[in-house]
């Protein structure tokens, strides 16, 4: 705990200094509240009326920790399987790349022509992005073992299951943990995407009508929730990471 607040009281004081500035701009500038509302009223609005996008956060943390949790598994399936099936990578890795040149905003729409207003093409947005990290650092995980090690393992006699079980997958823990945490940060990002093209509830629904209805404090009460979100995400990653790779030298850690 001292080691996280020596850490991060500067990242903090750049916050604070950040909304300082922003107050003071927009008071002693008299910009119209609805082009920039002042930090002061965008949390005035949100503990007043929290009741109002509250079932809102709560839909979106939903959806987005389930199409994250979908979209991992399926990462680190197909990083398996491209490692572990010979010639498989040489034949799909350029298709991933390609699936990552898509926009997902040009997608979405097909997406709900194909599936429907359901929570079906919400899942795969997240998904779609989310995998690509996971997949591409877990890859990288596997195929950077160090020589000796590895020779070490076949002197033993040891089977391709169990260099892979062994060795490679414990290598990769590292390298795979990367890409959670930048998929972390996605999945939010993924789920309101999913909920502009038709949803009832949710951040980006939140965020539209407030748009439409020029409401920027409220614009801005949904862009500081998606932050929030992203955040505690990715703190639940990094927790979980050093929970689990304990045998890390302590230079290794983040």
């Amino acid at each position: 705990m001292k080691r996280l607040i020596a850490k991060g009281w500067r990242p903090l004081l750049v916050l604070v200094l950040f909304f300082v500035i922003w107050e003071c701009t927009s008071r002693y500038s008299q910009i119209p509240k609805w082009l920039l509302p002042a930090p002061s009223t965008i949390f005035k609005e949100a503990f007043t009326n929290y009741n109002l996008f509250l079932s809102d956060t709560f839909s979106t943390t939903k959806l987005a920790v389930s199409g994250y949790i979908i979209g991992s598994l399926i990462g680190i399936i197909i990083a398996v399987l491209l490692h572990v099936i010979p010639g498989m990578k040489n034949i799909f890795y350029p298709y991933l790349i390609l699936s990552q040149n898509i926009p997902i905003i040009v997608l979405a729409p097909l997406l709900v022509v194909w599936f429907g207003f359901g929570i079906l093409p919400k899942i795969i947005i997240i998904t779609l992005v989310c995998f690509f990290p996971i997949t591409v650092a877990a890859l990288d995980g596997f195929k950077n073992v160090p020589n000796d090690l590895m020779q070490y393992m076949r002197m033993s006699g040891a089977t391709k299951w169990q260099i892979f079980t062994k060795v490679e997958f414990p290598n990769a823990l590292p390298p795979i943990f990367s890409g959670l945490k930048i998929s972390a940060t996605y999945s939010v990002m993924g789920a309101v995407i999913s909920e502009w093209l038709g949803s009832d509830k949710g951040i980006g629904v939140f965020m539209t009508l407030s748009s439409s209805s020029f409401r920027t404090d409220r614009v801005f009460i949904a862009i500081f929730i998606i932050i929030l979100l992203s955040l505690i995400f990715y703190i639940v990653i990094v927790i979980i990471e050093k929970s689990i790779i304990k045998w890390m030298p302590k230079e290794g850690k983040r």
